[in-house]
């Protein structure tokens, strides 16, 4: 007899079931297990090499499972391309920034746009009515991201040129554009001011308002993390180690041991 497909319950956006992901000898992610709920804003902590970027790269199809299920809205997810994973509606930044360095703001997030494009390959070549309509409803809409990120003064500017921060906005500007319901931020605070950063969590919180987003995060800024998530989870060596809400977690004693310090 077939065993039934897993299932996820209606609010839960995505569920890890038991992640692993080996290379040799080291096991970068450790039958972590966890679920993201609907509209919440859920943080991923722990020290330098416990495996974070690893599980966002397994979440997001860069680096397929040695063993673990995936669920995304109730569907199995394993083991697809990053390009099935984004249209499903699962969308990244980068603790290193990828843009593309010699086209403009404007076309980065245009770029990302064209995978919910519908007039079709042909129709855009012989320039059909249809396809010049959709390409002003992505540059529109487009600029409508800038506008929101603060860049929209700077849209025909090269992505190459624009200062740390910038280039960060700019980003969440172009996985906006894949149209998400999960949004993942890998450390999106790093290399920001004190105030920078404050400006960061208001602005991570009205996207989510704005776009009805459930987001997870990468960070390092520990207060950033409490202040803002709603349950936190503590990587250590692979290992899933804490999970719950901030205060929690900030007080369980394997997290203090493992990351916060004493």
């Amino acid at each position: 007899m077939t065993a039934p497909s897993p299932v996820a319950a209606p609010d839960i956006v995505l569920e890890a079931r038991g992640m692993t992901r080996r290379f040799g000898g080291l096991v970068a992610v450790d039958n972590v297990s966890f679920g993201v709920q609907r509209g919440e804003l859920f943080g991923l902590i722990g020290p330098n090499g416990a495996g974070k970027t690893t599980l966002f790269n397994l979440i997001t199809g860069l680096t397929p499972p040695s063993a673990g299920t995936l669920l995304h809205r109730g569907q199995v997810v394993t083991g697809l391309r990053p390009h099935r994973i984004a249209a499903r509606g699962i969308a990244r930044t980068f603790q290193n920034i990828r843009l593309f360095g010699e086209l403009s703001a404007l076309q980065n997030v245009m770029i990302a746009q064209h995978t919910q494009g519908r007039a079709g390959m042909f129709a855009s070549l012989v320039a059909a009515p249809a396809a010049r309509r959709e390409e002003r409803d992505l540059r529109e809409r487009a600029m409508a991201l800038l506008e929101l990120v603060g860049l929209a003064g700077r849209a025909n500017a090269k992505a190459r040129n624009f200062a740390y921060g910038d280039q960060r906005r700019l980003e969440i500007a172009r996985a906006l554009a894949l149209q998400p319901d999960l949004l993942l931020l890998d450390e999106p605070a790093a290399g920001m001011n004190p105030n920078e950063k404050a400006t960061l969590t208001d602005f991570i919180r009205s996207i989510r308002a704005q776009f009805g987003l459930t987001i997870l995060l990468i960070e390092h800024h520990v207060p950033l993390v409490m202040g803002l998530c709603d349950r936190v989870a503590v990587l250590d060596f692979g290992h899933l180690i804490a999970l719950g809400d901030p205060a929690q977690v900030q007080n369980n004693p394997a997290v203090i041991e493992a990351y916060l310090g004493e």
